[in-house]
């Protein structure tokens, strides 16, 4: 089943053509990366699906459900959760706080705020810390947990390890990893090839807003895959 469907979409920021026929599928179970230069449209991937750019042409199907004019609760309500680019964490909010405006959805499922911090205990011990004075890799893990407080399906994570140190990716690698092994879909759109090598079983490649390849990551080397990154 496709927990999310992009069908010759085709997607604009005003006047800017920036997807361009672009097909793509996420299957439940599946670890899925979108990777690409700067610029080539991987974010407008998502902000398509959240009705943040406008949908000209094509289909999106978000768990089963077909959105003429999609929208950020179209999406959370199908079990489809964003983890944005940037984090955007509320900075007048605590961390408590926070992964409260991420259950306000109200889907049923596991994700909670004992369970979110079980799997990421700093959380807990900064509970009542203002989200942003924390450091990078806590507020990714604070974006993270906020998304999963919606209880998705399947779970979009938008350059996750941008801004952080190695250590903190390959710990973010094992967490994604440990996600979907218990049953999150994940789509990875990222640069870093460490983590997509580490998280995905197959891939896209976008250049200029269009999917120039796909394929399973078995067997691709690191050296092959930062070649698909420079599109």
């Amino acid at each position: 089943m496709s927990l999310l469907k992009l069908d010759r979409v085709n997607a604009f920021y005003g006047r800017a053509h920036v997807l361009h026929d672009l097909s793509l599928n996420v299957e439940k179970g599946e670890r899925v990366a979108i990777l690409g230069r700067n610029g080539v449209g991987k974010t407008t991937v998502v902000n398509t699906c959240l009705g943040l750019a406008t949908l000209a042409s094509g289909t999106i199907d978000l768990n089963g459900e077909r959105f003429k004019r999609p929208r950020y609760f179209n999406a959370a309500r199908a079990g489809v959760a964003v983890v944005p680019q940037g984090r955007r964490i509320v900075p007048t909010l605590t961390v408590r706080e926070n992964l409260a405006l991420g259950a306000a959805v109200d889907r049923k499922g596991p994700w909670n705020e004992d369970s979110v911090f079980q799997l990421f205990p700093i959380l807990r011990e900064r509970a009542d810390t203002l989200g942003t004075a924390m450091s990078g890799g806590q507020q990714q893990m604070l974006a993270i947990a906020r998304a999963l407080m919606a209880n998705p399906d399947l779970l979009i994570l938008d350059e996750p390890s941008e801004g952080l140190a190695p250590v903190v990716v390959d710990a973010l690698g094992v967490t994604l990893c440990k996600l979907a092994d218990e049953g999150t879909s994940i789509l990875l759109i990222e640069q870093n090839t460490r983590l997509v090598h580490t998280v995905a079983g197959r891939y896209y490649v976008l250049s200029k807003g269009s999917i120039v390849d796909t394929a399973s990551m078995a067997g691709l080397s690191m050296a092959s895959l930062h070649r698909h990154i420079m599109v």
